[in-house]
């Protein structure tokens, strides 16, 4: 039977979506003029913020551009920002988003090398804590010289990686055109495998993705805010760390041993161990793929090792933003790897381009929430309170915030009005630097929770391997729960006794 011209409207509007997620997307459009109209615009900016918190929920159902796009159009036709208010959001993360574009796509060219390193990491560390561990600190110690969204873009293209290799063969699609995203030709006595190895792998993602966070609170370059919080507090790299640091470091040795904890008890998520079967084939890969080794993929991985290191001095150095040091970086991983096609090129770009989108739709957010002024009153009320309470008020009010809003925007915001503070003279200069540890450390640790209190969680909760290893907004936060309370802790308690 042919379908009518609004059946087929209807089934186009969001794709293959449930209905009842399309129906929860269209009540949101309708629902919004009314609320601006009844209770005006300060609680349709909060109610806004609800809807889009529930499109990145709901990624695994619908990817957030869309159905996040239009509520985010809406917010623009219906005044709560404007075009221009956007503008300058985007204008203040270009730098976000030149990482995104350009970073993301230099590590597509980094991918043999990367593969080949952490391939032989897994198959010959046998302990799941060890290896944990090892993640975690790497992702820490790289964060604090380069870049959270940088070190998840490596941990992503590693797991892609690891994923693709055993699903081929587990599917027994060796040759032929091959879709990792399938399970429809996986061989019955691969199955409870594979379920482990996706347990196995969101783990690791969930150690690394926290260990940015650990590592990235410590430095002045870890975080987008670090930055800016030194630049309005005039610290360098050095003095930067050393204030910081009575917080940073027993909150990392304290995330350290929450790797260790989690993977003993095997709670929240945590604990599976890498298949004998799934580590048989991924030595295999390994052996095979020494075998097949030609003078010129030896040259290519010299080329990838010798690149990664001027990647990695580049950033620690800070020589230039993240984003022209990743078009640098694809510049000459092309160029010397024979790599001159623009198709091939082009595919780097796939993983990142729609979640740069997607950044963009968030920022919209981000202005509805400056052009309400929706933080204000909680940012009056920790301003007002007395001044021994304040910092660890501060880094209560900067976590909350930053867990459902973009921790850049909160340490914006709350460095700017504690500066202004300063400079009437309403605080004393030691009494500011306090406070800035306190915004620094609040907008760092607790926005942990969620996946878009963190750039890096957003990155990995919308890139390719979420959908292939199950990894859900709300498994996300599960999973990041006790390093939310045990950061949130520490944090607090040296807050507290340190500040």
């Amino acid at each position: 039977m042919k379908a009518t011209l609004s059946h087929a409207l209807s089934d186009n509007f969001l794709g293959g979506s449930p209905l009842w997620y399309k129906q929860a997307v269209i009540a949101f459009l309708i629902l919004n003029p009314i609320l601006l109209l009844t209770v005006g615009p300060f609680i349709t900016g909060w109610i806004l913020i609800i809807e889009f918190i529930f499109t990145l929920a709901m990624a695994l159902k619908c990817y957030p551009l869309q159905p996040g796009g239009l509520i985010a159009i809406e917010a623009v036709l219906l005044g709560l920002t404007n075009p221009n208010g956007v503008y300058k959001e985007v204008i203040h993360n270009i730098d976000v988003i030149l990482l995104l574009m350009f970073m993301v796509a230099g590590i597509y060219f980094m991918k043999d090398m990367l593969l080949f390193i952490f391939n032989k990491l897994l198959v010959k560390i046998r302990s799941k804590i060890i290896i944990s561990l090892v993640f975690s600190l790497a992702a820490a110690v790289l964060s604090a010289f380069l870049d959270a969204l940088t070190v998840t873009a490596v941990l992503i293209s590693v797991s892609v990686g690891f994923y693709s290799v055993y699903h081929k063969v587990a599917s027994d699609q060796a040759s032929g055109k091959y879709d990792n995203s399938s399970d429809d030709h996986i061989l019955p006595v691969n199955y409870q495998d594979l379920a482990q190895f996706r347990a196995f792998l969101r783990s690791l993602l969930m150690h690394g993705a926290v260990g940015t966070a650990l590592g990235g609170v410590a430095t002045l370059v870890g975080e987008p805010q670090n930055l800016l919080i030194a630049k309005v507090a005039g610290w360098d790299f050095g003095e930067f760390f050393m204030r910081v640091a009575p917080i940073s470091m027993p909150v990392l040795v304290c995330g350290l041993l929450t790797v260790i904890v989690l993977e003993k008890m095997s709670w929240f998520g945590y604990g599976a161990t890498l298949p004998e079967n799934v580590r048989n084939i991924l030595k295999n890969f390994e052996e095979e793929d020494s075998k097949k080794s030609t003078n010129k993929h030896k040259s290519q991985l010299i080329v990838q090792g010798i690149v990664a290191l001027l990647l990695v001095l580049s950033l620690a150095f800070h020589v230039a933003e993240v984003g022209l040091v990743g078009l640098m970086v694809i510049v000459l991983l092309t160029a010397f790897n024979g790599i001159t096609e623009e198709h091939r090129i082009g595919h780097a770009f796939e993983e990142a381009m729609p979640f740069t989108a997607l950044l963009v739709v968030f920022f919209t957010v981000v202005s509805v929430i400056h052009t309400q002024h929706l933080f204000q009153p909680i940012i009056d009320l920790v301003l007002n309170m007395p001044e021994h309470s304040q910092p660890i008020m501060f880094f209560i009010a900067n976590g909350v915030l930053s867990a459902i809003s973009d921790n850049v925007f909160v340490a914006t915001v709350y460095i700017g009005e504690v500066k202004a503070a300063l400079d009437a003279g309403h605080i004393t200069r030691e009494h500011f630097n306090t406070l800035a540890v306190a915004i620094n450390t609040g907008t760092n640790l607790p926005s942990v929770a969620t996946p878009n209190g963190q750039a890096a969680f957003l990155f990995l909760l919308t890139s390719a391997i979420a959908p292939l290893l199950r990894l859900s907004y709300g498994k996300m936060a599960w999973m990041a729960l006790p390093y939310t309370i045990v950061l949130s802790l520490v944090g607090g308690i040296c807050v507290l006794n340190f500040l």
